[in-house]
């Protein structure tokens, strides 16, 4: 442990958001280490307190990180509440403020209002790119077996969060197929997104760098489903466009896992607001062609529990570094860095010497992502 950190663990304003970037296990790894970890109480998460206090983990309100002593590391995965305005602590979380999306000049201008720092989890990568800590997998899971259930007529409305094997039993109920792709399909979403349909029954085309360096577009408006789980960098062109929805296809289901809908990189510009858990399926097209999408933007917290252990397992060790000069956590400071120079304008990935060359990455997390 480098010069035991001090973690502020806060409870999420999400409503929806019942993951933990930290399990009470591995906050039971970095206590025995040194570390000293705060934990908002919170109604919806999917850990109960005491265990986190079993763990030898300190408690505190929810939303009191903004009295937290000035050396903590906020920690959480999901946006900040608009107050405080000025944003002082060091927070580790998803910002989504580098690429330009929506609202991320106001984030970072709170950044450098208050004198403090993004670490942002999206950005925590090895010195080739790869990202060390993410929820992809089960955001590519999560995505398809949306795509699936719908295809079937079976997501029902509001949205539940549930466990893998009760997802795996819906899943295995008899119903019509079809054919499905997925895009960035080596990557860790792609995987998981593979992995649900042939748990459904389906065998995917998968595709990746090679099948989409030059895109065969007829190929993939003759699939039933389409699951985006690539995450660009740079502007490329896109995979889907509203004429492709309005001419000739087999298409019907769009699962966009990545969820870049309000930045220049975004593949699939056919639609201009993300879905949620009370309407998880917005109708992109009419008719006797109707085309639908499902782009949620917090899909790994549907199955709370496998998400956050997994991602947790990733994270802890990396955090059990964090007081000290660890390259990890100076090249997520650089990135904030780069984009409070730019404010939002320039991509902090354009400046990083990983090897990035704006193809899509083989570790695309969700979306995230996100």
């Amino acid at each position: 442990m480098s010069d035991n950190p001090l973690l502020w663990m806060r409870a999420e304003s999400r409503p929806s958001e019942r993951r933990a970037p930290l399990v009470p296990e591995d906050a039971a790894r970095l206590v025995s280490q040194g570390a000293q970890i705060t934990v908002e109480a919170s109604a919806q998460r999917a850990f109960p307190l005491d265990d986190y206090l079993a763990a030898g983990c300190r408690t505190a309100p929810a939303g009191s990180w903004t009295a937290a002593p000035d050396d903590a590391h906020i920690l959480g995965l999901k946006e900040l509440p608009a107050e405080p305005a000025d944003l002082t602590h060091r927070h580790i979380y998803f910002g989504h403020a580098y690429k330009g999306q929506t609202g991320a000049g106001e984030l970072l201008a709170r950044f450098t209002a208050g004198g403090g720092r993004l670490l942002d989890l999206e950005y925590l990568t090895g010195g080739t790119g790869r990202r060390l800590a993410a929820f992809g997998y089960w955001a590519g899971y999560v995505g398809a077996a949306l795509a699936v259930l719908h295809r079937r007529g079976r997501l029902r409305a509001p949205l539940a969060p549930t466990g893998r094997t009760a997802l795996d039993s819906l899943l295995d109920e008899p119903g019509e197929n079809g054919s499905a792709l997925v895009i960035g399909a080596l990557g860790r979403s792609g995987r998981g997104a593979c992995d649900a349909l042939v748990a459904a029954g389906f065998t995917p085309t998968r595709w990746d760098v090679a099948e989409t360096a030059t895109l065969d577009r007829a190929a993939l408006l003759d699939h039933d489903i389409l699951v985006n789980t690539v995450l660009m960098t740079r502007p490329t062109p896109p995979f889907l466009t509203h004429g492709d929805l309005d001419g000739p296809r087999r298409l019907s289901v769009v699962a966009d896992v990545t969820c870049d809908v309000t930045s220049a990189c975004n593949v699939l510009p056919v639609y201009t607001e993300l879905t949620d858990w009370d309407r998880p399926v917005r109708r992109l097209r009419d008719g006797d062609r109707p085309a639908d999408l499902i782009a949620i933007d917090n899909l790994p917290s549907l199955l709370p529990v496998e998400a956050s252990r997994a991602f947790s397992a990733e994270l802890w060790p990396l955090l059990a570094n964090l007081g000290g000069s660890d390259p990890v956590w100076t090249r997520c400071l650089g990135a904030f860095e780069t984009a409070v120079a730019g404010f939002g304008n320039s991509d902090p990935t354009e400046h990083r010497a990983d090897g990035n060359d704006g193809r899509p990455r083989e570790d695309k997390e969700y979306a995230d992502a996100r």
